[in-house]
This record gives structure tokens, C-alpha cells and sequence, in this order.
């Protein structure tokens, strides 16, 4: 959720100064939404974010227990996707980065640069939407979290150094003689 558009950078700090004000998720939960907006300010969208995190927070916490997500352990992963999906502001992207990166479950996260990166590769075909991309890149990549994880960092960091949405660097990219899309940008 601290992720969504804002930059790396600014996600990392507004995660240690959220950590840093309240050390527990219940804690998180239990503030006054005012003061998870403060705390999460420099991240961008506070308004917006805070109020998610509060109702996600209390949704994950059965009886007022602390929040986990024991409830996805039994869920196969297309079911923990739709579970995940139905929190306030969850989607395919934050849905999928909670069971990969936070659970190890094989399910490939979709932002704009692997959706760039990958259509411009071929790996999807034009026209496949973000939410569509997620299905078929996770079956792509593989049964094995370990590969999904190191597709979906490639992608990424691909995108962001190389493969720009505007101006691609096909001149220095390692890919060229595999991407149908070389040069055409």
C-alpha cells in the first residue's frame, strides 16, 4: 500500500517512520487515522493511504487480535488473490506483492514497468491490460517463487535503467537481439 505511486526511496523511509512511530500493526490499527496520515506523509497520497491501512489492518485482525494473514495459508493462490482483493484499496499489484514477496507464493506482481518491459518483449501480447498481465506473466514465470521473484526484480530493474517508457536505451540493452520492439520506440 506505502508503495503506490511513490518512489522507492520515499517508500522505504515512510515504512521505517510508520514502524518507527507505531511497532506493532495493532498499534497501527488502534491510532487515530490522523496520526497514520502523519506518520506516512512522506510517501504521498497520506489522505488516501492511511484510512486503507487503518481498515485493512482491522479487517486482518479477527476478534482484535493482532492482524496477520494466517487466513491465506490454506487459500491456493488465485483464492488468496481474491481475498486479498477485496480489502479496501487492495489490487492485482499490492494483492500480488503481499503473497510474493510477503509469502513466498509464486504470483507475479504487475506494475508499469514490467507491463512495459514485458509487452515490449513480446512475453504478452499488445493490448493486455496490467490486471490481465498479472495471469499470464505468473504462469510464465513459473511454479517457483524463488523465479518468479528474480523475473519480476529483472523486469523492473530493466525498466528503470534501460527499457525507458519514453526513450529506451536499445543501443546499450543486452536484450536487443531478443526484442521485436528494438530500435521501433
Amino acid at each position: 500500500m506505502l508503495s503506490q505511486n511513490t518512489a522507492d526511496v520515499n517508500t522505504d523511509r515512510t515504512y521505517a517512520e510508520l514502524r518507527r512511530r507505531f511497532p506493532t500493526w495493532s498499534a497501527v490499527r488502534d491510532a487515530p487515522v490522523a496520526e497514520i496520515e502523519r506518520a506516512i506523509a512522506l510517501g504521498g497520497l497520506s489522505h488516501v493511504k492511511a484510512p486503507r491501512i487503518a481498515a485493512i489492518l482491522e479487517a486482518l485482525s479477527p476478534l482484535g487480535a493482532e492482524p496477520d494473514l494466517a487466513v491465506l495459508d490454506e487459500l491456493p493462490d488465485d483464492e488468496a488473490l481474491a481475498y486479498l482483493e477485496r480489502l479496501p484499496g487492495v489490487g492485482p499489484k499490492t494483492a500480488a506483492c503481499v503473497l510474493l514477496f510477503s509469502l513466498g507464493r509464486p504470483v507475479m506482481p504487475v506494475d508499469t514497468h514490467v507491463h512495459r518491459v514485458a509487452g515490449r518483449l513480446g512475453l504478452i501480447d499488445p493490448g493486455v491490460t496490467a490486471e490481465a498481465a498479472h495471469a499470464l506473466l505468473t504462469a510464465l514465470a513459473g511454479p517457483d517463487p524463488a523465479d518468479v521473484y528474480a523475473a519480476h526484480v529483472g523486469l523492473v530493474r530493466h525498466g528503470r535503467r534501460v527499457c525507458h517508457a519514453r526513450r529506451p536505451a536499445c543501443g546499450r540493452c543486452p536484450l536487443v537481439g531478443l526484442c521485436p520492439s528494438a530500435f521501433l520506440v
